[in-house]
């Protein structure tokens, strides 16, 4: 299998559509829940590139399926613009921090950490379920606080830094710490990666870490699959969110011990 994709020519057909489901199922798993971006990641790199280089090739394919997302989250009016722009300043700030040291920090302990706070999260899921799907509505209706813009600057550093997660994290942030039910808190998410991953992309594009090619056509599969995920997570409701997003993340623990 591994001969396989390294021999392939990603711009012959069977190339083209391996890349655009590769992207598809990216797109429509991160703006429900997040973690879909591992696809690419294993894809990418399969096809040849060097893990710094998927890791700078996949922004390209973010932006295009959360701008896809985004939009239709606002035409079902779902998404709360203003407190966006809001927690996505410090995400933005966090992005550039973490996408500039991103080659200076040993992966292994960060997968580590990752999945310590995976099973953290799988475990408050299934205890307090209620509180993910309903949210607070009192608390997100008020101003962000400083502990919410320092929760969102870490969020950000991560998301520049491997990106791989951001969304699950963001999620957390959102319901948790700001208040939101889980499509409110979706919309959000996919509106807040938006604002932060063109500065991530330009880090990369400085560092001449990205593959045009791959990056442009996998995008293709991205929107499409932003666009029909950000349908279902609306019109299906939360609960359709929160088992989606439990199925994810625990997908999400097992990827991650098998790289150990």
């Amino acid at each position: 299998m591994v001969d396989f994709f390294a021999q392939l020519d990603i711009y012959s057909p069977l190339g083209i559509g391996i890349l655009i489901i590769a992207g598809f199922l990216v797109g429509f798993i991160n703006t429900i829940a997040g973690s879909g971006t591992i696809i690419t990641y294993s894809v990418f790199m399969a096809l040849g590139l060097p893990p710094t280089f998927a890791n700078g090739t996949i922004r390209m394919g973010v932006i295009m399926q959360t701008l896809a997302s985004s939009f239709n989250f606002y035409r079902q009016k779902s998404l709360d613009v203003l407190k966006g722009l809001l927690l996505g300043v410090p995400t933005v700030i966090g992005s550039l921090i973490g996408a500039q040291i991103a080659s200076q920090i040993d992966q292994t302990v960060f997968k580590y950490i990752l999945l310590m706070v995976m099973l953290l999260m799988l475990v408050f899921l299934f205890l307090n379920p209620k509180r993910w799907i309903e949210g607070k509505i009192s608390v997100s209706r008020k101003k962000p606080t400083i502990l919410q813009y320092f929760v969102f600057l870490l969020i950000g550093f991560y998301g520049g830094f491997i990106h791989i997660g951001v969304g699950i994290f963001l999620l957390a942030a959102l319901v948790l710490v700001s208040g939101y039910d889980l499509v409110k808190a979706n919309a959000l998410k996919v509106f807040i990666v938006l604002l932060y991953s063109p500065f991530a992309l330009a880090v990369y594009l400085y560092n001449d870490q990205v593959h045009y090619g791959m990056a442009l056509i996998s995008s293709i599969g991205n929107v499409f699959g932003g666009i029909l995920a950000s349908y279902l997570a609306v019109n299906w409701g939360a609960k359709f969110v929160h088992w989606f997003l439990v199925i994810v993340i625990s997908l999400f623990i097992v990827k991650v011990l098998g790289a150990f």
